[in-house]
């Protein structure tokens, strides 16, 4: 399975993610958006194929956000997508894309949807909280 997460190391939603895609057997394509952030059509197809509004990918803690007025409802998708290009950091983490779709997994137990479900073993996050179970089932 071809697996894409767009990665935060300093993040541990996305470390966890990772952790998680890793462990179900699945070596994605890592690519860290900080050092190489993805292009403005990039970013809008990511969007559209989440099937959320772009603002719906957009952080705002520990970002620019508020500074810039993105909370104002009437900027358009091409100015949303002006600060994500000046400011990559805006952009929310993890964003997983696998042949079942296109997710930001928050939280990183979100990103099981997209991947394999057969054949679970147990996993714990890095605060210890049960995501998979000693069964193989996932923790809701």
């Amino acid at each position: 399975m071809d697996v894409v997460i767009y990665h935060n190391p300093a993040c541990g939603t996305s470390r966890n993610t990772l952790a998680l895609i890793r462990h179900v057997g699945v070596e994605p394509h890592v690519i860290e958006y900080l050092k190489t952030p993805p292009s403005r059509a990039m970013v809008a197809g990511l969007a559209a194929r989440t099937g959320q509004p772009l603002r719906a990918l957009l952080r705002e803690k520990g970002t620019p956000y508020a500074e810039l007025g993105l909370d104002h409802p009437d900027l358009t998708d091409d100015q949303l997508l002006d600060a994500v290009e000046a400011h990559p950091i805006l952009l929310n983490r993890p964003l997983v894309v696998s042949p079942r779709g296109v997710r930001l997994c928050r939280p990183s137990e979100a990103v099981l949807d997209l991947l394999p479900d057969e054949g679970l073993k147990p996993f714990v996050k890095e605060d210890g909280e049960v995501v998979i179970d000693e069964a193989g089932r996932r923790v809701r």
